[in-house]
Order: C-alpha cells, then structure tokens, then sequence
C-alpha cells in the first residue's frame, strides 16, 4: 500500500501552521466533491502540550461500509481545520489544511503548536460544503506552573452490545480538562459472540475483526454512537490500548488460546492492522505512527507542576500469562524475576521519570490490576495471571522504584476489569503489611457485562480477604477527579442500568486522597440499594476474568 509524502507529513506540516484569513477559507482546493455529510464520526483532540495539541477526525458519508473505507470515493481530499477562543470562531487563533485519503483510512491528524499555555480552545474540521462538529479542547499549563486545579476524569471496557453509551455522555456533561481512556475502547467479536447476562441490546456490525478494513469497520461504529462523540467532544483524551482493540489477553506476539488467528504469523499480520486501525482512530501524535507491528504508545503528559501523567502500555511488550493465564492457585512462575508486563526498556523509562518527577502528583495510567487481589481466604494465593499479579516481581520493580524516587503522590489508574475498586498499595506483597506506599483507582466499565450489580461491603468476600482493597462496586459508568496542589478528590460515578438509554448516574462514593499521605479517606457513601445488590461477592464476580474464561 503506497502512501503520499504529503498524507505522511500532514501533521507535522500542520504543527507550524498559523492563522489563515477567513476568505482563504472559502476559497481552498479540494480534490473530491462529496454529496452527504462525511463528519459522521465526530471530531477529538489528544495529547496536550503547554503550545498545542493534537485534532482528529475521519472522513466516512457510510460508517459502517464493509470496506472499512467509509463509503469515501476513491481519491485524496483537503481537510481544513482551524482553532479559535471561542465556540462562534470570532477569535480565530491557527487553520490550515491538510490531505487524507484512503491510504491512512481517510482520517486525519493534526499537531497544532503556537497556542498559549493553560487555555481553553474550540475547534472544527471542513471539507467542500461540509463542516465538522466543534470540539472543545485545552492546552497543558506551562511547565513552570502551579495549577490551581485539573479535573480528569477516566473510563475504560465499553461493549457496544452489552449497552447503551449513556455513560460517556454523562462524562461530556461534567466538563472535565481531560479524560484518560485505559483500554477496551472497542471489542473485537461478532455479533453475539459475546453476550452479557442482561442480554445484548445491539449488535456489532460484521465478522471477528482480522483486517485492516474489518478494524476500521469496528472502529467506525463504536466513534459514530452519539454519546461517545460527546466524550470526546468535551475535552482532550490521552489514550491507551488494552487487549480487545486487538484481541483477548494477547502478550506481545502470543495470541489468546483459542484465537481466530492462532498461526503466529497471521497474527502479525492482525496485530499490524489493529495497530494501524487504532492510530487512525485516536486523536494520537506522529510519533505514534505504528512500524508494522510495533507503536510507540507509552509516553508522558505534564501538567504543570501539578501533575505528571505516565502512560504505559502493558500488552505489547508482555511475556506470556503465567501458568496457562487465567486465575490460577499459588503460581511460582508469576513471581518469575525475568517476567516483565511492560518490557524492559518501558520499565526503565518509566522509573527514569519518577527519578526526575518534579510534579506534586504522578499518575500512571495503565491498564490491568495493580495491587494485589488474592481471591483464596486462608488457603494459597490465587490471583489472576493477566493483571500485574501475574508479573509480581515486575510490580515490585516498579514500586521500589517510586519508593527510592520519594515520588510525593503516586497514583495508579486502572481500567479492565469492569468493576469499580479503590485501594492502598503496600510496599511488599504477598505479606500485604506494612503503611500504604500509594493509591490504585479502578474504573469500572462503560457498559462491558451489562447493567452489573452493587454489593454490601461488609458482605464483600474481596474486601475480606484483602483488607487493603477499600472499596467494590460492579455496576457501569467512570471516575471524576479533582488534582489540586493539597488533595486528589476521587468519585466513583455509577449508571445503575445502560440496557436502558438515558439512563440517571449518580456518586456511589467518594474518596480524598490528601497530598503526601498516600492513603484513602472516604468522604462519601450512597445507601446501597438492595434491587442492585448481587448475591455472588467473589472477588473476580463480573469482571473480565469471567468473561475470558468464558470466551477461551
């Protein structure tokens, strides 16, 4: 597949381009004249920087074309873009254009640079006759800077089938600076491959996802959904893959037992064009541009001084799971020294960068879970071998590493296992003693497992067994957070039912997290309502767990 020079450099072209007037607007070039609207999947901004950030969108008039083109004519079209102060585009700042066509999918990616640090801006795409929804985004504070705050909030795991996306338009609503996603952003299986115990209320559009058209495909229709636009309509994202934009609980270049491409060399070649379908469909940085098989997806976002965001990427550099994945009972090889679930070099970049954190509050964004989660009272360990559980020396390295850094706050953000949980990191595991080093977050799903259930906490077997875990909820929805120099305020917002559109969200509970105690302190907790209690508290109910164990 050949692909233009002015298709590849279209974004780094677009990182010094300045203010166009407004009559050079109209009278731009176009190649291809377009007869329906090709904005049909919205518009988004990523990766903040002090001087400007990244703007996405794809051009596709049909969404869900098999071909995975869009229904776009054969042919290269002009994009412009331009970013003003305001939603009416009066204080026009920085335009431009750029070129797509169907070699990179018919998206488009542009790095704006010149903008001023710590503001707000709004911008929109056009094509021809045709203009884009207008996205709101923000550039990163100055590096020098204090912030007084930052809202973000995070999210993970939304199956198209299993619900409605309800709850990322409840995330647009709270107006957040920035959402983190951590995984699962779309899931790969046919229609009905993959069925929640509240039934599927849609279904996904065309077969497993194996080609490069078939991810496109899949991708189309999860960013066509009106309350997923909203989301990213709201804020700049920074994002993260998990196993699903791929396939379930792959490692590096091992695919799932039971894969549909279960040759190795086929599976390079999925895994190449899940790669490729990702960064035409994230609002992601040239430097992210995938090498055949490999991205560059780990990086770092700074927030001032107030926060340094690492985010990693847990899959694509793994060993295998240990003993067989799954949860496993007393597994010797998870406690391997030679293990690793970010690979070495992503190991050493990211202690490096708690060495030279100057930031109040260092967040790690990742994907599985972190601390340890033992579902066995009083009898051997039993863990699961797809979260970091699995590569516990791998964990240790990394929290020895903070610990010798002095890092003030660390924070760990997960996704993955469809199920809210909040809990204190101590400094050794498995003895789980001693004060907590850090926090681990976990989001739950957007809709993954269905409407899910509540439980009582002192009925919680893994609150139980694992007295350092604070808090468990299974229901659907995201976490908002409040970053200011004192404190994090963390809540864990729940949709009680996404088989029923529009359905209300509301604070289950709330935590703060006071600057240098690394410890949680709860400030708020809903009556549980007993028409949402589940009766099953195993500590991996209604997680992804179960559902791998199903679908191998």
């Amino acid at each position: 597949m050949r692909v233009s020079r002015r298709i590849l450099l279209a974004s780094s072209a677009a990182a010094t381009a300045t203010a166009m007037p407004a009559a050079a607007w109209a009278q731009s070039r176009i190649h291809q004249t377009l007869d329906a609207d090709p904005f049909t999947l919205g518009v988004a901004s990523g990766d903040p920087e002090p001087d400007g950030v990244v703007l996405w969108t794809r051009l596709a008039v049909n969404p869900l074309a098999e071909d995975g083109f869009g229904g776009m004519p054969d042919g290269s079209f002009d994009v412009h873009w331009e970013v003003a102060r305001d939603e009416r585009f009066r204080r026009r700042v920085a335009a431009g254009t750029v070129e797509t066509a169907a070699a990179v999918g018919y998206s488009v990616h542009v790095e704006v640079s010149g903008l001023d640090a710590g503001r707000e801006y709004f911008y929109r795409f056009r094509t021809g006759q045709w203009i884009s929804p207008t996205g709101r985004t923000l550039t990163a504070p100055s590096p020098e800077s204090m912030p007084a705050e930052l809202r973000m909030a995070f999210a993970s795991c939304s199956q198209y089938e299993h619900g409605y996306f309800t709850a990322y338009r409840h995330l647009a609503e709270s107006r957040p600076d920035l959402v983190l996603h951590l995984g699962d952003y779309q899931y790969e299986y046919r229609a009905g491959a993959y069925v929640s115990p509240d039934g599927n209320v849609r279904d996904h559009e065309g077969p497993e996802t194996v080609t490069l058209a078939t991810y496109r495909q899949r991708h189309a229709q999860y960013k066509a959904d009106p309350d997923l636009q909203a989301a990213h309509h709201a804020a700049p994202w920074l994002v993260v893959w998990d196993d699903h934009e791929l396939e379930n609980n792959w490692a590096d270049e091992v695919p799932e037992s039971g894969s549909d491409t279960p040759d190795p060399a086929d599976f390079l070649l999925r895994r190449a064009a899940a790669f490729q379908a990702y960064w035409e469909n994230m609002p992601l940085r040239t430097s992210s541009v995938p090498q055949g098989i490999d991205m560059q997806l780990y990086r770092r976002v700074r927030w001032g001084r107030l926060a340094n965001f690492h985010m990693l990427d847990t899959r694509q550099y793994r060993d295998d799971q240990a003993c067989g994945d799954g949860t496993q009972t007393d597994c010797a090889e998870a406690w391997d020294e030679s293990r690793t679930i970010t690979g070495a070099a992503q190991e050493e970049w990211l202690i490096d960068g708690f060495h030279a954190s100057e930031s109040r509050w260092d967040v790690i964004g990742q994907q599985v879970f972190f601390t340890q989660r033992d579902a066995d009272a009083g009898g051997p360990l039993r863990t699961s071998m797809d979260g970091w559980d699995g590569y516990a020396a791998s964990r240790q390295r990394v929290i020895d590493g903070w610990v010798e850094a002095q890092v003030r706050n660390p924070v760990v953000l997960t996704g993955d296992v469809h199920t809210h949980w909040a809990g204190e990191i101590l400094p050794d595991f498995p003895e789980a003693q001693g004060p907590s080093v850090g926090v681990e977050l976990v989001a739950t799903s957007i809709t993954s497992g269905g409407n899910g259930a509540d439980s009582v906490p002192e009925d919680n077997e893994a609150l139980v067994i694992n007295p350092h875990i604070k808090f468990r909820n299974a229901q659907r929805g995201y976490v908002e957070t409040v970053i200011t120099p004192d404190q994090m305020d963390v809540s864990f917002q729940v949709v009680p039912q996404v088989t029923v559109q529009d359905a209300p969200v509301y604070t289950r509970r709330s935590y703060t997290i006071a600057d240098g105690d690394r410890s949680l302190h709860q400030t708020y907790d809903r009556p549980v309502d007993p028409a949402t209690v589940s009766t099953d508290t195993s500590v991996f109910a209604d997680s992804d767990e179960r559902a791998d164990d199903y679908l191998n």
